[in-house]
């Protein structure tokens, strides 16, 4: 079952054997477009056939055959066994799945009136379908029964797994709770989910009605022509022809920021980013806001939590708030001190150039960019015509997973996609076979959602005989017709780390879909990607991707020298607004019910002051109103750590690949074996120790910041053991 919406891959016909096996007779035959598997390779979903209007009635009728199917697991006369109970579970809500995976994708992707109306819609009716499973008593009594025999039982890894995961999420999503509290519990997912939907959909809305318009031009000089052109086409495609659009991205801070001339203009940028969906209005999430908090709450309180994170956190690797707390505080000094060295510099350049202000935070990136140019002779403008995005990709991501793992690839141009922008390749293995399918998206546009994301349209199973389609989602802004995609090295590391994810999926090696790949724990899920973006600024890995659109040409060995030595730059405002929004989220997540407060500005404005950063300078990456990781859904609330704790397993293991040879098959072949391929099977710790040989270290990690000389030496897992 999938964590969030019970959506597994296969149906229960599929299971060996009918011994003991529920009666699927009564079970109603699914009909429509996401009936069966796609004739497409891989079963990718054929958007040749699929309609807006097709995903509503598949959902729901998914929904009714899953439950069906639960009925004949729940109501077996047969003793439960993990054949008829778990695995059957399991296996339940083929075309649930099918359908679900496909609508989230376009709805995260290329959305429009009709799909956010249909997600509006079905949010609540996929929580109370998801509540109607796990709250289940007498399926829930089967499920504890095999659990109860676990020890008499003859299981592999796999099976032992999925039996341990099955039974903590029942049990985690109330199975023992009383009667009442089920109500209460029922009646609070569904509103939560109902919140969820709208704060996402309020966000990409507010986001595209907070682009800054600009009048005259001048006041973008800094700007490249073909930013400025891409800033008439967004301002002409908002009913603003002769105007200038600047077009928000997620986060806080705005790239354009850093080239922009006219202080005025950054000025009224930032602004525009820091109080999109906050003005009132139909696009304000103030509200939303408030209520997740205290309905998450409520919900951990029933279950005897003294707040939310305390119940979000119960299968993580940092198993408490407590502990993820003070994990956060012990970076928060160092950080802040670096926050403090690096405003002082901006200043004494302000103060270089004639200014009579000190830095403020839509200063930052611009006086940061100068500093850079004027300590490290890096001009970003001088690094992008060496990063063209396709070659980025081809030569550069793909290159890396060849060199570590052998992979292969090969674009394709008979896949169906949602929109035009998406190319794909097949992906070869090792061996030459094929390992799956793989979608890039890379533009941003206003039907997409910000941020970059990874996600599956087909998940890895043994027992259901499927490979992995695997889609990676990026917003870079799309260059005028006909001009080339140029990226920032930021950028170009977004696409290494997204593609880690994917490698992640990829090397999924299970016998059960609800297990295979990315199915980890959320503090763990962003390692592999994190890892993955080492290789972007690997010597031999820039050689043979980072050449001159035009020309061809290598990047110049002194320009790659310039970029690794600017790589401690400004890493106390690139930590502080992630430690920052990570301890706010905390902050938010750890309140009782009766300590949540009634408005949103206030709260935020004491839990930053508590982080002892410079928040007023360097502000959270994510502001609560638009914090989609944590309000937008469940799976990072109280969870945004996790961005600062997988950094430090990535720094560490990186000591580890440094101490054994770098950048060879023989380490992305034992990486692959005890990270990659191992998915919801995985215990973390042994894993980690497995491949380094000690418990995590924060000190690689800071080293890499600049915050501490790096003068440790690095374990070699092999002379430990």
């Amino acid at each position: 079952m999938d964590n969030d919406t019970m959506t597994p891959a296969t149906g229960a016909a599929a299971l060996p054997g009918t011994g003991g096996m529920p009666d699927m007779s009564a079970v109603p035959q699914a009909t429509g477009v996401f009936a069966t598997p796609s004739d497409l390779p891989f079963h990718a979903p054929d958007f040749t056939k699929i309609e807006d209007s097709d995903y509503l009635p598949a959902m729901r009728q998914g929904m009714a055959i899953q439950k069906a199917e639960v009925a004949a697991i729940a109501n077996n006369p047969a003793a439960p066994t993990f054949a008829n109970t778990i695995a059957a579970l399991d296996a339940s809500g083929e075309l649930l799945g099918r359908a679900a995976r496909a609508f989230y994708a376009v709805t995260g992707a290329n959305t429009n009136d009709t799909l956010d109306a249909v997600e509006t819609e079905i949010s609540p009716e996929m929580a109370a379908h998801s509540d109607a499973i796990y709250l289940n008593a007498p399926l829930f009594a089967r499920v504890k029964a095999v659990y109860d025999n676990r020890a008499a039982m003859s299981m592999t890894v796999d099976d032992a797994a999925l039996l341990e995961e099955t039974y903590k999420q029942f049990v985690h999503a109330g199975a023992n709770l009383s009667d009442a509290d089920k109500a209460r519990l029922r009646d609070l997912n569904t509103r939560m989910s109902t919140l969820t939907t709208q704060f996402g959909q309020k966000v990409t809305a507010g986001t595209n009605d907070a682009a800054l318009i600009v009048a005259d031009r001048a006041m973008l000089a800094g700007l490249s022509d073909a930013q400025i052109e891409a800033a008439a086409d967004a301002a002409a495609s908002r009913g603003k022809a002769g105007q200038y659009a600047l077009v928000l991205q997620n986060t806080t801070q705005q790239p354009l920021l850093s080239s922009l001339d006219n202080r005025e203009t950054r000025r009224r940028l930032f602004e525009a980013s820091l109080t999109r969906n906050s003005q009132g209005g139909e696009d304000d999430t103030n509200a939303i806001v408030l209520e997740l908090v205290k309905l998450r709450a409520e919900k951990a309180a029933l279950f005897g939590e003294d707040n939310f994170a305390e119940w979000q956190m119960y299968d993580r690797m940092i198993e408490s708030p407590d502990a993820a707390i003070e994990f956060m505080r012990g970076l928060a000094p160092a950080t802040a001190q670096a926050q403090t060295r690096e405003a002082a510099k901006l200043n004494a350049m302000i103060r270089a150039e004639g200014g009579n202000f000190t830095v403020q935070p839509w200063d930052w990136s611009y006086y940061a960019e100068k500093v850079r140019k004027a300590e490290y002779d890096l001009d970003e403008d001088e690094i992008k015509p060496y990063f063209e995005m396709n070659n980025v990709l081809e030569n550069g991501v793909f290159y890396a997973a060849n060199q570590l793992y052998g992979l292969t690839f090969a674009k394709r141009d008979d896949i169906p996609v949602y929109h035009p922008d998406v190319t794909t390749y097949t992906v070869f293995d090792r061996d030459g076979s094929e390992l799956g399918l793989f979608y890039f998206d890379p533009y941003q546009r206003e039907s997409k959602r910000g941020g970059a994301w990874m996600s599956n349209f087909v998940d890895q199973s043994h027992r259901d005989g499927t490979k992995p389609v695997i889609y990676n989602v990026l917003n870079i802004p799309k260059p005028g017709a006909g001009e080339p995609t140029l990226l920032t090295f930021d950028e170009t590391t977004t696409m290494f780390h997204e593609f880690g994810h994917a490698l992640h999926g990829f090397f999924a090696d299970q016998e059960y879909a609800s297990m295979s790949g990315t199915a980890v724990a959320r503090d763990f899920v962003e390692f592999p990607s994190q890892m993955n973006e080492k290789w972007a600024s690997e010597p031999r890995v820039l050689a043979n991707y980072a050449k001159h659109y035009r020309t061809g040409e290598q990047i110049p060995q002194q320009l790659m020298d310039k970029i690794d030595a600017a790589a401690k730059f400004n890493q106390g405002f690139a930590l502080g607004e992630t430690l920052a929004a990570a301890m706010m989220d905390m902050s938010w997540h750890t309140l009782t019910p009766a300590q949540v407060p009634t408005g949103v500005a206030p709260f935020q404005a004491r839990a930053l002051a508590d982080t002892r950063l410079n928040t007023g300078m360097v502000p959270p990456r994510y502001s609560s109103p638009y914090f989609r990781h944590v309000f937008g859904g469940s799976s990072y609330s109280a969870g945004y750590h996790a961005y600062l704790w997988t950094e430090m397993l990535y720094h560490d293991v990186g000591t580890w690949f440094d101490a054994n040879g770098g950048m060879t098959r023989a380490n992305g072949d034992r990486y692959r074996d005890v990270v990659l391929s191992r998915g919801g099977t995985l215990d973390y710790g042994k894993a980690f120790r497995t491949l380094t040989g000690h418990d995590p270290r924060v000190e690689p990690m800071l080293e890499a910041r600049g915050f501490i000389p790096g003068d440790s030496e690095p374990t070699n897992a092999d002379e430990t053991g």
